[in-house]
């Protein structure tokens, strides 16, 4: 499958699911209600599939526009209903029974999230360690005397056993303080605290990676540039390079790790390179052709051979983190939770100025994201699903006309005024709701168009 069309599919897949559940809480919340549901649909426009089912006769469909659906519930506002149904309407429910199916979908997304971070926590994942790289140079991270090696223990007097720990506490951190300490073992196990300002973040706007920003890479221990493992039908086996080798040079560039020949194949798709390699003492060329593979959107090249000790590296890298069944879905809970917290406080942070607006991204830098984490493993892919499912479940919380916090906020006027909203409050409530979604997803098209133009 081509690049472009593994990220397809890859995005479609997380957008299906993500308007299935919010929908389907939409649709079970209002059959608990006792509300006639008329129809389910996944998009908008023309009609590509459907069918009825159930006692009520619902028609499940799928639209050709993909991004979003609705449930159509039995309503008099939209249409003559009989007599006898009346009470089966969705106008004529009590407003704390129309607020439950309204907010139901939102609270489906979190539902969502939470079984997810649930199972990944349960079965384990494998990750890295919060093991540090060298700092860039002239960072915060170099002037807080962060060193290459070193494992981050806490940050902010919190534990944390992995780098996407160790991320989203600073990132949490950073919101709202000016410094934050890092408690840290280096290489003569000694425990010391670097101290990190991170102010530079809020400053910026937030734009782009924190961590980078600040200085941060992970760990890249420095391997001999033998190989280990030779794919069958690659370049490199093509190229009669063998387990053991030792490569000297490739082209004019002497080689002193695998971290260069991951370079020089990676910058050369599609080119016949000459390697020089070391085997049973003696000294042979030959040529190798990288197979142009995508990336990203960028080509790179590959031989399909790995580094010789990639197995010891990787131990000692990685570290697989399990909790038991309860202990797992409280962590999860309490993920689904901070993580929604910190969505609406950078929702608030751009309101406010605080945050740029260029941070608002669109439908194609999440298919890439969904790519790029589908990529990675099924663990990314899906913790990348709970993160989507949060943020839709926050923005469609927040109260904007034609979002679902927008219905929210009618049905709490109509309870402080003791009497529904006006007709026409509503209509040009929709219209302004639906001019800001319009003109919201237009800036994100922009913001994706100018990253795929001018990142890197």
């Amino acid at each position: 499958m081509s690049g472009f069309f593994y990220y397809l599919a890859a995005f479609a897949l997380v957008l299906g699911i993500l308007v299935v559940v919010h929908e389907f809480g939409h649709y079970l919340a209002a059959r608990w209600a006792g509300v006639k549901v008329l129809r389910f649909s996944v998009g908008f426009g023309r009609t590509l599939w459907s069918r009825r089912w159930g006692q009520d006769g619902t028609e499940w469909a799928i639209a050709a526009f993909p991004l979003g659906g609705y449930v159509k519930m039995l309503d008099e506002r939209e249409g003559e209903v009989a007599a006898e149904e009346l009470h089966r309407s969705f106008n004529r429910q009590p407003v704390c029974w129309r607020m439950v199916i309204v907010a139901a979908g939102p609270a489906a997304n979190f539902a969502l999230a939470v079984l997810i971070y649930w199972g990944l926590f349960w079965h384990g994942t494998e990750e890295f360690k919060p093991i540090l790289g060298s700092p860039a140079i002239a960072s915060p991270a170099a002037a807080a005397g962060l060193q290459d090696g070193e494992q981050v223990l806490r940050v902010s007097g919190e534990k944390v056993q992995t780098w996407q720990e160790m991320r989203w506490l600073l990132l949490q951190r950073a919101a709202e303080h000016d410094q934050i300490d890092l408690e840290v073992i280096n290489a003569a196990n000694e425990i010391v605290i670097r101290r990190v300002d991170v102010s530079s973040v809020r400053r910026s706007g937030w734009q782009g990676d924190a961590l980078e920003q600040l200085g941060f890479a992970l760990y890249r221990p420095r391997l001999p540039p033998v190989l280990g493992k030779i794919n069958v039908n690659s370049a490199a086996e093509a190229a009669g390079l063998r387990s053991g080798d030792e490569i000297l040079s490739i082209g004019e560039q002497v080689i002193d790790s695998w971290a260069e020949v991951v370079r020089e194949v990676r910058q050369s798709p599609e080119k016949t390179l000459r390697v020089e390699v070391l085997r049973d003492g003696a000294r042979i060329e030959m040529s190798v052709t990288p197979v142009a593979v995508d990336e990203r959107g960028s080509t790179i090249g590959r031989i399909g051979a790995a580094v010789s000790d990639y197995s010891q590296a990787r131990t000692a890298l990685m570290i697989t983190v399990s909790y038991g069944p309860w202990s797992a879905f409280r962590k999860a809970v309490g993920e689904t939770w901070e993580k929604s917290v910190f969505t609406l406080l950078m929702i608030g942070k751009m309101v406010t100025g605080e945050v740029s607006w260029r941070n608002i991204s669109g439908p194609v830098t999440i298919a890439d994201y969904a790519g790029q984490s589908a990529r990675l493993g099924i663990d990314y892919y899906l913790k990348f699903l709970a993160l989507v499912s949060i943020s839709l479940g926050v923005l469609n919380l927040l109260p904007i006309p034609i979002l679902d916090g927008g219905h929210l906020l009618y049905y709490l006027v109509e309870i402080i005024k003791r009497g529904p909203v006006s007709e026409r409050a509503m209509e040009i409530g929709q219209q302004i709701g639906l001019t800001f979604l319009i003109m919201l997803m237009a800036f994100a098209f922009y913001n994706d168009i100018n990253r795929l133009l001018f990142s890197g």
